[in-house]
Order: structure tokens, then sequence, then C-alpha cells
């Protein structure tokens, strides 16, 4: 093109050049007109284009919405009188439109209550009530302390098992509308563990990790801690994997569930020289592995990274938001962020977490309350009660029959004869228990009725006694009464 510009500012008059020049001239312009053309058609197409596209980006953005909410419980089924109103925050929460999930994070079952098969059943049918799906995170109550007597005295190992294989055995949710997750299981290094699990929502990555209180399940007894060291690398292995998973997805935020309380103020840095000290400290933080592998997380992906757990102790404001964790230099982690949540009332509040990520910080915390109108349901592992039967009218109550007054027998010839045991062909005595209504005889000489008779009404004429008419003796039996005894 320079050579057009060059032409097209020469400042001699047309007619004074020459005749090559004049025709290169020509050629020159006609063919700036035609790309003009082309350029012209060119932008149309792209203009076209861009308005398609600016069409279609509400499309986009509405299939893949920043903007969320998912709610979190804990604690709140500590006894069978607790199912039902469970049931009925779990319907509170299913109520509200832009609710994306819930997260039962930990015990569902108290400390006190029996590690049995049927507990767990009854448990798991509570939760499967939920209509927004729910992702389960077990807890220390609900196996790492079923090995105490007052829980049973059961293996806590044989109880993770269990709810391995029951509420943790679908690749899906708990809930009437589940949601499809993928659990650590699928690698088969990691085959047993169930538990820990991964879901997707909008473009931040949920985890929950099974990280039980107290202390993680350390034990301190002798010989090798078999579970928790083989735990502890199947809990890190899963974080790394999540924060990979999450930086090459280029992922808005990461978000972490589990139900202790790993104490992050607490971080004990690497030692060079650890096999030189002697003296072993008596309390171990088991929770040591766990804050350096969320430190590695959050350095991985530089996110928002979000790390939510039950309270051990009770929360004025119901939670408590704080970035304590540091790493090995000392230095605060400032891009992850601590939700300690602990309601005041675990029956009747949720803790409800709205995340947008076109704002700093990207996530807001409430408490929310179930409404007073809302009724309780019914226990859903309790039969429904059946139709009580007709009442039955009362029967007056007898004394003992040693109190009763004895029967008197009447002699004579025309007394009835006694009950020997065999009357009517009927073998057997009578009991001296049996209830014996009091008979006593009247003044007349007839038997009167006992005082708990019916009486009869009141226009019936009475009943008088009859005095029995004499009969005429014969004179066969009058002679014999007149017989005489000799001398």
């Amino acid at each position: 093109m320079s050579w057009l510009r060059r032409w097209t500012a020469s400042a001699r008059p047309r007619d004074a050049q020459p005749r090559d020049v004049r025709v290169c001239r020509a050629r020159g312009v006609a063919r700036w007109h035609a790309y003009s053309h082309a350029h012209a058609r060119a932008s149309v197409l792209l203009a076209t284009l861009a308005l398609g596209i600016a069409s279609l980006a509400p499309v986009a953005a509405h299939a893949q919405s920043p903007r969320f909410s998912f709610a979190v419980v804990s604690d709140t089924m500590q006894s069978p009188t607790d199912e039902a109103p469970t049931v009925r925050l779990l319907d509170a929460i299913s109520r509200e439109r832009a609710l994306s999930f819930v997260v039962y994070d930990g015990n569902l079952k108290g400390a006190k209550e029996a590690c049995r098969d049927s507990l767990y059943e009854n448990r798991q049918t509570v939760l499967e009530t939920s209509k927004a799906p729910l992702f389960f995170v077990p807890g220390g109550h609900d196996w790492a302390d079923c090995g105490t007597a007052q829980a049973g005295g059961y293996d806590p190992v044989e109880r993770l098992d269990q709810l391995r294989q029951t509420l943790l055995s679908d690749p899906t949710s708990l809930g009437q509308n589940p949601l499809p997750l993928t659990r650590e299981s699928e690698v088969s290094r990691f085959r047993p563990y169930r538990e820990n699990v991964r879901w997707l929502t909008g473009d931040t990555v949920f985890i929950g990790l099974n990280v039980p209180g107290p202390n993680n399940h350390y034990l301190y007894g002798g010989g090798r801690n078999g579970e928790f060291e083989d735990r502890v690398i199947a809990n890190a292995f899963w974080l790394d994997h999540a924060a990979e998973f999450a930086r090459r997805r280029s992922a808005h935020a990461v978000v972490i569930f589990m139900q202790a309380d790993p104490d992050p103020e607490r971080y004990e840095r690497p030692e060079r020289f650890a096999w030189l000290r002697f003296a072993r400290n008596e309390h171990r933080d088991g929770f040591l592995e766990l804050k350096r592998s969320l430190v590695k997380l959050a350095e991985t992906f530089r996110g928002p990274v979000l790390l939510i757990h039950a309270a051990d102790t009770p929360i004025p404001g119901g939670f408590r938001i704080d970035q304590p964790l540091r790493n090995d230099k000392g230095i605060r982690v400032d891009n992850l962020t601590r939700i300690e949540i602990a309601p005041r009332d675990r029956l009747n509040q949720w803790i409800q977490i709205d995340a947008d990520m076109v704002k700093r910080p990207p996530f807001r915390v409430s408490v929310r309350d179930v409404p007073k109108r809302l009724p309780m349901p019914p226990s859903p592992t309790t039969p429904p009660n059946m139709e009580p039967a007709p009442s039955m009218p009362e029967v007056p109550t007898l004394p003992p029959a040693s109190e009763l007054a004895p029967v008197p027998h009447e002699t004579g010839p025309g007394a009835p004869p006694a009950f020997d045991g065999q009357r009517n062909g009927m073998p057997g005595t009578l009991p001296s228990s049996s209830p014996v209504a009091p008979v006593s005889p009247s003044s007349s000489g007839q038997l009167s009725a006992p005082p708990q008779s019916p009486q009869l009404p009141p226009d019936l004429p009475p009943i008088l006694p009859t005095t029995p008419t004499p009969t005429p003796a014969s004179p066969a039996s009058a002679a014999a009464g007149s017989v005489q005894r000799g001398p």
C-alpha cells in the first residue's frame, strides 16, 4: 500500500504525468476499490458474527451462572426424638429456590447412642427425605467413638466399613434429587475410601473429607496406628488431586468440608533434626499432616479456598470466619478462609452460604431459621399409629378372695346339693382365689342378690317374696310323724 499512498500524495497534475504513470495509477485505484469492498464485506460478516455471539452470551451465562447457594447442618440427630425435627429442618431448607444442595457435616447420631445397623438405617431414611441433593460427611460419633462402652463397644473400623456399604455406596448424593459425585474409591490404590468425595457446582470444586474428632482418631496405644496412617495418606492424595483438578479447570474456588476442628492456629513446623529428640511429645497433633496438605493445596491453587467444619464449643453468632492457617515460614495463608459453624438452635437453624464469584469476597454467610408456621411432620422411621380400639365399659373391681365373706350353705330337705367337683360331669374343684360375689341370707329366708348386681328399672313392679303354702300332710306321713318311741 505504500506505492498507492505515494501516487495518491503526488502533487503533480494528472495531465502532466506520463502515460505509463497514469495507467499504473488507474490500476492502483481499481485495486484499492476492490480491497475496500472486500474489507467492507468482511466487516459486515464480523459484525454479524459478533451479534450472534452476543445473543448467545446470556444463554451461556445462564448455563454456568456464577451465583448459587448451599446449606450446611451438623449434629442435628442425637436421639430418636430428633428425627422428626430434622425432617422438618430439611423440608424448610428445600423450600429455598436458589439452593443448590445441602451438606450434612458429620454426626448423624449422638455420642451415647449405640452404633447399631438399625440406627444407621433409620438415619439414612431421615436424610433421604431431603428434596434437595444432600451430601453426607462422616463424623466422630458416626464411627470413631463406637468403641466406647456407651456406644456399644463396637470396632470403629468395622462401623466405618458399614457406613461405606450403606450411606456411601452410591455414585450419587443422598436426597430425592441426587447429584453425581466422584469418590476416591475410583482410584485403585484407595479403593476403601468411599467417604472422600468431590463434586462440581458451576466453576467451584467441592470436597468432602473423613476427618473425625477428637484428634483425627489418633490412638496412643502401642503398635502400628494403621487406620490413622493409611487415612492420612488417602486424605493428602485427595487434596492434592483436587488442587490440580481445580487448577486445570480454571475453577473459581475450592470448598472443603470436614467434621472435626483441625485447630489451624496450632501449626508445628517440620524439624530438620527431629530424630535427635529422645523425649516424645505426650499429646500428638493428629491434624498435623492434614494442615500441611491444606497449605500445599492453597499454594497449588491460588484462588479462594474455603474450609468449613463444625465447632466443638458454642459460638454466639452461630458461625466464625477467620484465616488462622500459616505456612512453614510463619506467613499467613491469605487465600484460605475457615468457617466454623455452630447454630444456636441446631434443630431450627441452618447455615446458608451464598456464592457470587463476581464479588470480592465471593462468599456470604448467614444463619437462617425454620418458619414457625411449618408443621412438624411424623418421623419416617416410626410406623403410623393404628386406630385405637373402641373403649370397653368399666368392670367394677372386686376385693381379693381372701377378704370375701364365707358363703353359708343351707341344710335341710330343700337345700341344693353342694358342689363336689363333679357337677354336670365336669371334673375339677373350685379354686380358692376365684372372685365370688358375697351372698348373704335375707330376713325372709330367701337369698338376696349381691350389692354389685344391677337394679331393675323403676317402671317395672317390684317382685315381692312369696311365702310357700304349706301342703297338707298325708295320713301316712302324719302317722309316721306321731309314732312314739317305746319305753
